[in-house]
Formats: C-alpha cells, structure tokens, sequence
C-alpha cells in the first residue's frame, strides 16, 4: 500500500506534464456521472411528488378493498369494520365527473365521497373544512348538496366559499354549493359526505372503495383470510398502487438513465484512449521501475490505481454537479423531463443516497474499466526493452477472433426476453456489439488501406505506410469516437423511425376534418356525454358532410396494471378502419370480435384468438381477440370494437367522442361554434383539427425526445476530446520520430500534415466502424429494446442524409481537434526530443 502511494504521488508529479489530458478525462468522467445522476435525481423527484400526492388523498392505508366503476355493496364495509384484526374501515366512493363554475369553465373533476366520522385517522388531507359562515355546525359536512373544493378545483372553476358549481350527474347538471374547501393537493378535486355521493350519482347502497388500517402486529393475509375475496372488489396496497402508477413511465425512465450512462460509456473508452498512449510515453519510465525492482502485477497495480484515483475525483465531482443540473431540470422543466407523464415543476432534489453511491461506483468502475488493458500491457512489458525503445503508442487491443466472438454474443443476447419489462439482455447485447466492433477497427483499418496504392509523393507515401504498419494506435485514438458515432447513429436511426411511425400512424388514425371529445376525456365517460339527438342535429348542419360519435371509457381487467381504454366506434371494416398488424380473425358465436392494441396485448399477455371477459359495469363482457393493432397514444393499452355491438350488449347509448368531416371551404371554427351551440354546456367539449392534433402530437414527440438530443452532442463532444487527447499523446511518444523528420528536411507544415493525415485515416475508419456498428445496435433499439420497453412495435427507416451528415460532422470536428492539438505540442523546438533522447 505504502508504495502504491508513492507511485500514486509520482503519477500526479507526471500529470503535470499531461495536464490538457489529465482534465479533458477528468471533465469527460465528471460530466457522464453527473448526466446519468441527475436523470436519475430527476425521475425520482417526479415519484416522489406523485407518491405524496397519492399519500395525501388517500393517507397510508395498510390495504384497501377496491372495486369497478360500478362499485360493491357497502356490506362488506360493515363486515370488514367487524374484521378481527382491523383498526378501522373507511368507506368511499370515488369517481370522476365534469364540473361547470359559475362563469362557465368546464373541468375534469375527481369526487370523493368519504364518512367524515372515519377520517382523522387515516386520510386527514380529505377532511373537509367548512366556510366561516357554517364552522358553527359541527354536522355541516354531513349536509347534502354541497361540496369541498381543493385549491386546484377553486382556481380552475372560479369559485368562492358560497358559490354554486354544478356537477355532471349521468349526462344532466346539477348544482352544488361549495361549503368549504380542504387541503389535498394535486389535480382538481371535491370531497362530499359519502351518503350524499351514493344519493347524487345513483349508488345508493354501493361503495367503490373500503381503506383498512389494521391492528398492530396484525399481517394483512390474516385480515385477507377472513373477508377472502369476491368478483366485485379486489384487494391493494399502497405498494400496488406506486408499481401500478409508475409502471406506464418506468420505461421511458429506464431508458432515459441508460441514454445518460452513454456520456459515462464514452468516458469509460476515453480512459482506454489516454492511460494506453501514456504508456507508451511513459515506457522508459516503467522500464526503469522494472529495473529497479517494481514487478509486473505492481505496474499493473499502479496504473489501475492511477485510473481509481481519477474515477473516484470524477465520481465525487459529478455527484455534486448531478444535483445542480436536477434542481435546474426541476426548475425549468417537468419532472420527466418533457416526457408528460408527470408535472411537477419546482419540486426538490430528493437525497437518493443509495443511487447516488451505484452512480459514484459506476464512475469508478467506467475509468477501471477504461484502464483495464492498458495495466494489462504495462504488465507485459519488458523492462530492459522499454529502457532502450520505448514502447509503441498503438497496440494493446483484442484480437479480431474476440471481436467477432463479442459480436456473436451480442446477437445471441438481443434474442432473450426482457427481466420485469426491462430489456436487461437487450442493453447487455448493445455494449457487447459495441465493445466487440470498437476491438475489430484495426481489421477495419486493414480492408480500408489495403487496396490504395501507395503514393509517389513523400508526406503522404509515409502517412499510409504509418497507418497501415500502426492501425492498433487506431484503436487507442478513435475508441471514443466509434463509441460515441456508434450509438448517436443508433439513436439516430430509432428516433427517425419511431417518427416516421407515428407519423403515417397519424395518418391512419385521423381520417376526419374535425374531432371533439367531452372535457375529461375517457375518465369522466361514466357521467358526461351526449345522447343520439345531438348527432342528428348535427347532421343537419349544412357545414358537416358526415359526423361519427364514438364511446370510449376506463377499462381495468387486471388490478395489477394501469387502466387501458375501451373504445366503442364504428367498425365497417376492422381492418381498414384500425392500423392493423396482421390478419384478423371471425369471432365465434357467443362472443363479440374486439381488436387490442400491442401495448395491451404484451400488458396482458394475450394474442389473437384469446377470449377474455370484458369488466363493463358490474358484469362480463364474453369477447373473442381478433386482431392486435397499432397505437401509440395509449401506452397502457386500448380496447376497440364495434360500437353496434356494445349497445346492444349494455344498452348504453351515450357517446363522449365525435369525428366530424366539412364541407368543403367550410371554416372548422364555425363548425365548432355551431356544435358548442348545441350542446347544453358551451364548454363541455374539447375540439381539435386534424392538421393542429398532428401538430401537437410531433411536438410531444419532439419534446420528449429532446433530452436524447442533448445526450448525444455531449457523448460525441466526450468522444472527440478523446481524439485531441490521443493525437497529443501519439505526437508526444513521437518526438524522437518527427525530430528525426525535421532533420531530414521535412518542413513543421509538412509534419503536422503527416500527423493530420494519419489521424484522418485513423477517424474515417472510426467513422465507418461506427456507423456500422450503430445501424446494427440500431436493430436492436428498433426491434428489441422499443417492443420490451413500450410494447409497441414500429418500421425501420434509416435517415441516410443525416447520416452522412453525421459522419462527415464528426469527421471534420476530430481533424479540426487534432490539428488543434497536434500544433500545440509540434511548436516545441526540434532539437528538445533529441537531447532528451541522448540524455
């Protein structure tokens, strides 16, 4: 230990003379742990603020009885309050509605109705707190007709204590009074008595949910063992809950921590970059610790603990800029970085101290890994040799047979199912691809020189000679940049495609001029709507050439998974009027044909030809899956059939989606004035046009993959420093080389040329080897790691300008950042490497 330290102490002495390098590595590792942290900060910071808002809504029950749209009897709450075991039992019911304020604002609102009695002990953010004016009566909150507003419903709706607010109640207003408000936050909501929500939404006698808080040292599977189970509810936790609503996002989380650690991948190659060139520089001076007594396995020794010391300043550096750039994003942007699944601007850097310690380890173990095969040949030297001749700046790389065999594996490995949902095999496949093409570049370098002719003239005759006999220094120098190309060319290729795709998918899905939808969506479908005389009214419009209503609602089939979308339309032809993928197929009588959507289908593990029971309002729905079709709108997961077939299976006529078609020269905002004018609230539909949805569809989609923008110019920014890094170091080891060169008479114009040119050899045949290596991890992205992640499939284009403009772009940056740095050390006097070679 105590020698290792002096090493250690002499290599910081060295440093000085390698300075520019030592902080280009320094600031390339320090820069990927703190993108990949603070993504991490970030995403977590989002949980949390959707964790205690769930907390304060519904506080910290130990389980709950949950059940459908339609609820249960509220005599299992007296059985479950008479549970041996349980605390107490709250009963609720929960649904969510539109709600009108006095100056005609149309809102999504989420009712609760709750037993004000039940309450303090177990979700006191509910409690309702009355006005001023009724704090004198204690059973004021018992009262019917009347509402509590939280702040979020107040500011949207426009109200005041006092102030009535209308609820829709099965497609007809009625009014409320707002009698006071309570302290939940988050999205707009409205608390009432219990009895007066069954009273006002037709269930009397039927509640949606039962939180129990159990009696210390009492497990829930005894509690469970006494109520046991029934069609009507089911059983969750609060842990059920926080998988449930995360669930929809984890991929997208996922995968945006993995695109961070590129930047870390790309600085991990760096250190392969820099610690190989300065052992070659260094030679001599392990040769002489080798003369001197230092064995093999100590120079081994000594250089991983030079790459420990740099990773543990660089990992230790980054945490600290990790926060600034997370309290940053949170400021300025979502906590899901534009990806709209959360918003919570301004929340707090959580502490996540046991990410942040994987985070640090992962810094250390990028810039061991980096250092790996340069110890590994600091062992293997001679020393009596390296004395005498030094050692080459190239070499130390794999043989082409590992290559090959690394390659190999990454196809095998892209094959295996993903672990939980996430694609571990397929991430592990692309580092395998990538290590494996970056060891093969000197076999690359060979099949790109060897049909050139060798020139007449001297500066470039020796540029190839160089570059064919020295192609392992390829490796040395653009390991950084295959790396970096590699994977923005395979991001490249999955953003165009995932574009391209929802593009056409647009195109598929959006035949209609104009669509309009109640506010709220799918979400409030069981109270809001509009019945079959506003469609002839609206046929009669003179404006409307055809108009198509539509049902869709929340759809729950597994309590284990997020609600998907059950979508009742017109269905002539399925496969014409779905994006279908493959065949369809007839239903058997007995059964209604329903289409699911891939994420829904991987989600619930079904394919064509499966039946499965629809859960519509208290009962089954007997349908068959004929066919499985593309959407990427719902990411948990649609259900659509014919909507002929679901009234006359429900009996339930409302619609809650419209699809209009103009006439030609037809103003669309006319037409929607008109339809507003038909309905009996101006504001309770939402409309867009085809050419705006498309708009604001693309700018989501931009939105949530700008981030990978920015990711990818850091990682090809860390890449190049690694190529100015290794050029210096090359021209460095070679001083005796080009003094020799100058005293032949070769001009300092004509040397850096022939290092330029050199270098320029080294980059095209990194540039080509990563963008190989990119349209393969491309596939994988495309047909692997898309499908395991997001459960939706998508065509492969390949943008080929961009591209090109890719290769070209980093081509010339790395010869600009070379000739930057071979100048640099070239303005050294000539006759300086031959005394120092003599000395």
């Amino acid at each position: 230990m105590a020698l290792t330290l002096r090493l250690l102490r002499l290599s910081v002495l060295q440093w000085r003379h390698e300075a520019g390098r030592r902080l280009a590595l320094l600031a390339a590792l320090t820069l990927g742990v703190a993108l990949a942290a603070a993504v991490h900060l970030v995403n977590q910071a989002a949980l949390d603020a959707f964790g205690r808002g769930v907390t304060a809504v519904h506080g910290e029950p130990d389980a709950s009885m949950r059940g459908g749209p339609a609820g249960f009897d509220e005599a299992w709450y007296h059985r479950a309050a008479a549970a041996a075991g349980v605390q107490a039992a709250l009963p609720m019911v929960e649904l969510r509605t539109q709600a009108r304020g006095p100056g005609g604002a149309v809102i999504a609102l989420r009712v609760i109705g709750v037993d004000a009695l039940t309450l303090v002990g177990t979700a006191p953010a509910l409690m309702p707190l009355p006005a001023s004016a009724a704090r004198a009566d204690r059973l004021a909150v018992l009262q019917p007709q009347q509402v509590f507003l939280n702040s979020a419903a107040r500011r949207a709706l426009g109200v005041t204590d006092g102030q009535p607010v209308e609820l829709q109640v099965l497609g007809r207003w009625v009014t409320q009074a707002t009698a006071g408000q309570v302290a939940a936050d988050g999205a707009p909501m409205a608390v009432m008595d219990v009895a007066a929500a069954q009273e006002l939404f037709g269930m009397a006698g039927r509640l949606t949910r039962i939180d129990l808080r159990l009696e210390p040292a009492v497990t829930l599977a005894t509690v469970q063992a006494g109520l046991g189970r029934h069609a009507d509810w089911d059983w969750a936790t609060p842990q059920d809950d926080a998988r449930r609503a995360t669930g929809v996002s984890r991929a997208y989380r996922v995968n945006l921590t993995v695109l961070a650690l590129v930047a870390l991948v790309v600085g991990g190659f760096m250190v392969f970059t820099v610690q190989s060139l300065s052992v070659a520089q260094r030679a001599r001076q392990l040769g002489l610790m080798g003369v001197l007594g230092l064995d093999a396995a100590g120079r081994r020794r000594w250089l991983l603990a030079e790459a420990l010391l740099i990773g543990s300043v660089s990992s230790l550096l980054g945490l600290a800029l990790a926060r600034a750039l997370a309290a940053a994003a949170l400021h300025w942007l979502d906590g899901d970085l534009g990806a709209g699944w959360f918003s919570n601007q301004g929340q707090a850097v959580p502490a996540a101290p046991l990410a942040m310690a994987a985070f640090g380890a992962l810094g250390i173990a990028a810039a061991l890994a980096g250092a790996l095969l340069p110890a590994r040949r600091a062992q293997a030297l001679r020393p009596m040799q390296a004395l005498r001749h030094g050692l080459p700046p190239g070499g130390g790389g794999w043989p082409p047979s590992r290559g090959l065999a690394l390659l190999g594996a990454g196809v095998l490995l892209a094959l295996l199912p993903p672990i939980g949902d996430v694609p571990v095999a397929a991430y592990a496949a692309v580092a395998a691809l990538l290590v494996g093409g970056i060891a093969l570049v000197p076999s690359g370098v060979r099949l790109l020189l060897s049909p050139w002719r060798a020139p007449q003239t001297a500066v470039p005759w020796l540029a190839l000679q160089r570059a064919r006999q020295e192609r392992g220094a390829a490796v040395s120098m653009t390991a950084g940049v295959v790396a970096s190309v590699a994977l923005s060319a395979a991001l490249l290729v999955m953003v165009s495609s995932f574009r391209g795709s929802v593009q056409q998918w647009l195109d598929d899905v959006l035949p209609a001029d104009l669509y309009a939808r109640t506010v709220g969506g799918p979400s409030v479908a069981g109270q809001a709507g509009f019945d079959e005389r506003l469609l002839q009214d609206l046929a009669a419009l003179p404006a409307v050439r055809a108009v198509q209503a539509s049902r869709s609602l929340p759809l729950a089939l597994q309590s284990d998974q997020p609600p998907g979308t059950l979508l009742a339309r017109p269905l002539p032809e399925p496969a014409r009027n779905l994006p279908m993928l493959g065949a369809t197929v007839p239903a058997p009588p007995g059964r209604i044909a329903v289409y699911i959507s891939e994420p829904f289908a991987a989600l619930h593990r079904l394919a064509v030809g499966d039946r499965l029971d629809l859960p519509l309002a208290g009962w089954r729905l007997p349908v068959q899956v004929c066919g499985v079709w593309r959407d990427y709108a719902r990411p948990a997961g649609a259900v659509a059939m014919a909507l002929d077939a679901y009234v006359q299976a429900t009996g339930d006529r409302r619609r809650n989606e419209l699809a209009l078609w103009l006439a030609p020269g037809v103003d669309a905002q006319a037409v929607e004035a008109a339809v507003r004018g038909l309905m009996p609230s101006a504001g309770a539909l939402e409309f867009a046009a085809t050419q705006a949805l498309r708009r604001e569809s693309l700018r989501i989609f931009d939105r949530s993959f700008a981030v990978t923008h920015v990711l990818q110019g850091v990682a090809v920014a860390i890449g190049l420093a690694g190529v100015a890094a290794g050029l210096s170091a090359q021209v460095l080891a070679r001083r005796r080389e080009l003094s020799m060169l100058a005293h032949l008479g070769l001009a300092r114009r004509q040397r850096l040329q022939l290092v330029l040119m050199e270098a320029g050899t080294w980059l095209a045949a990194g540039v080509l080897a990563g963008l190989l290596l990119g349209a393969a991890i491309s596939l994988v992205l495309v047909w692997v790691v898309n499908p395991q992640s997001f459960h939706w499939t998508m065509d492969l284009q390949w943008p080929v300008g961009r591209l090109a403009a890719l290769g070209a772009g980093v081509w010339a940056a790395g010869i600009a950042a070379a000739a930057v740095a071979a100048a640099a050390v070239m303005r050294q006097p000539v006759t300086q490497a031959v005394r120092e070679d003599e000395a």
